[in-house]
């Protein structure tokens, strides 16, 4: 390959894993890429559940799907790595298989755990003052949150003993993978810090006696720490034959998905800021310290750069409300049509999918949406409040209002809520004028010059937005082999390919708009408590008792 060097790496997402192929010369790019998808598992305690065996056959699938289809002799792949989700609990035994099924970073069901582990006494932010300062000390920031790994830990010592007494590691996704691959026990420092256990002052050693003593967590279940790009072993002889690669193709640590995206999206320097809008979105800026806003829920998060942090905003559902328009309001789903044919499969179509026509559709009609507000908090909501009672509103429809309508207000939504996060990072950081866009969000122009309008950034995009996550354990895997000398290198590797500046003439209207967007979490949180605060279903972005599959 006249002296580049051929990698691949793995996207393992909520419900899939992406399989890519990349080339590493004076660029990165994706030869090649194949998909397959996975369950997920709701539980009606508000439990959200995988099996990690899945992951691994659909891991091996891909790979040997994409050697033939590449014709690929596996000893011409020189290293792999990953990007996967994060906050996942997997707790595995002396051999490396899980002890019981994986709990996702969407389970909820540990709030008793949450309850009796640190909201109690004098409390800031819900969190016992005492605590919370230790944490933060110590850790960088605090497991408020129910959705935090360590009380899925406590909720499975007090309910599943007898799985719990099998117990030898606690693994996260991509740190499971690598056990399946190599046979070693360990985790990544981004993985660790997302722990809440994690000792920032320490890097490798960072394990915290004083944060798990705190919490009750047995240390010894804690893996050996590595950092993203270091070489964690070579393939052994058994997982091989089960992949198809070569035995002893070098594994990298790789990171999570909120590590890596942004390293993907070429936005690795201090003060570089990048927006990610898939199923979930966030902001990201590059910091040199750790710092954390407890107020409005935010910290600085380790990343996959040594001595950086990533100062860090999260929405639950962005992409996943422009999933929820097209299935609920885009298609006749009441079938009050006996005959019908969607545009993209019509003869005539120019579209390669819905989201591409309903782009088109809401490009037509003025900044604003005639009034309407949408808001996107359709599974609860974590930054700059934390409410898992919040739900979506369509708020001032009037006669007037359409569906063409409604559908652009969705996505002025989530430009609103990420207008928020800007504002809300803006009050301890300083975020870049030109801004990233990355994820599927970034495949539509007209969402990105919304997003411009909406938040007055000059907003980039990059080639395959969607893959940025592959792009970053491609990079990790080019330093873990001397090709290149660190992460921050990548952005030289990463170059815009369209830009989008702010229209000044749609200002008032969103600036107007935006008013109000701020204002009706306020004004409804006490009927979002009255409405939802008992349920214990899963509402919006799953079904009770399902299972959703990827592709």
């Amino acid at each position: 390959m006249n002296g580049n060097w051929l990698v691949i790496t793995y996207d393992v997402g909520t419900t899939g894993v992406k399989t890519c192929l990349f080339e590493i010369g004076k660029t990165i790019k994706m030869l090649s890429s194949t998909m397959q998808g996975y369950s997920l598992k709701v539980l009606d305690n508000e439990g959200v559940e995988q099996d990690p065996k899945e992951w691994w056959q659909a891991m091996c699938s891909t790979t040997q799907r994409l050697l033939k289809e590449t014709g690929l002799d596996p000893s011409e792949i020189k290293g792999v790595s990953f990007c996967s989700q994060m906050q996942g609990l997997v707790l595995v035994d002396q051999e490396g298989e899980a002890v019981r099924p994986a709990m996702s970073y969407m389970d909820q069901r540990a709030r008793k755990e949450l309850q009796e582990g640190l909201a109690y006494g004098i409390q800031v932010a819900g969190s016992n003052i005492f605590k919370l300062i230790k944490a933060l000390r110590i850790t960088g920031a605090v497991a408020a949150s129910v959705k935090d790994p360590v009380w899925k830990y406590k909720w499975v010592e007090k309910n599943e003993p007898e799985n719990f007494k099998r117990v030898y590691k606690w693994l996260d996704v991509k740190e499971y993978l690598i056990c399946k691959l190599t046979g070693e026990f360990v985790m990544t420092e981004d993985s660790a810090f997302a722990t809440l256990l994690y000792d920032i002052r320490k890097g490798k050693e960072g394990w915290s006696n004083e944060i798990c003593k705190m919490y009750g967590v047995n240390i010894e279940h804690l893996p050996r720490i590595i950092k993203s790009t270091d070489k964690v072993g070579g393939i052994t002889k058994e997982a091989a034959a089960q992949i198809g690669l070569k035995e002893g193709t070098p594994v990298f640590g790789g990171g999570g998905d909120a590590s890596l995206i942004g390293v993907g999206a070429g936005a690795t320097e201090l003060g570089d800021t990048h927006v990610y809008l898939g199923t979930s979105g966030w902001v990201s800026t590059v910091v040199d310290r750790s710092m954390v806003d407890t107020s409005a829920r935010i910290a600085a998060i380790v990343g996959a750069q040594s001595g950086k942090y990533n100062y860090f905003t999260e929405l639950e559902t962005a992409g996943k409300c422009l999933e929820w328009v097209k299935d609920h309001l885009a298609l006749d789903e009441i079938n009050i049509y006996l005959e019908k044919i969607d545009v993209v499969q019509s003869k005539e179509s120019v579209y390669t999918s819905l989201y591409d026509y309903m782009s088109e559709v809401i490009d037509s009609i003025p900044a604003g949406s005639g009034g309407v507000i949408f808001t996107p908090w359709l599974h609860g909501n974590r930054c700059p409040f934390e409410d898992p009672n919040a739900r979506g509103i369509f708020f001032n429809i009037s006669l007037e209002t359409g569906k063409t309508e409604l559908i652009r207000a969705v996505v002025e939504g989530v430009c609103f809520h990420i207008r928020w996060f800007l504002e809300t990072q803006e009050k301890k950081v300083r975020t870049s004028k030109v801004i990233r866009l990355v994820g599927g969000g970034a495949l539509s122009e007209v969402t990105c010059q919304i997003l411009s309008d909406c938040t007055g950034r000059i907003i980039e995009t990059v080639d395959s937005p969607q893959n940025v996550g592959a792009v970053g354990a491609c990079a990790v895997v080019a330093v873990g082999l001397g090709i290149i000398d660190d992460l921050s290198v990548a952005k030289k590797l990463i170059l815009p390919n369209k830009t989008f500046k702010p229209n000044v003439y749609n200002k008032p209207v969103y600036d107007k708009n935006y008013h109000v967007f701020k204002r009706l979490y306020k004004s409804n949180k006490k009927n979002f408590a009255l409405l939802n605060g008992n349920i214990i279903s899963q509402q919006s972005q799953i079904p009770k008792q399902g299972v959703l599959t990827g592709n």
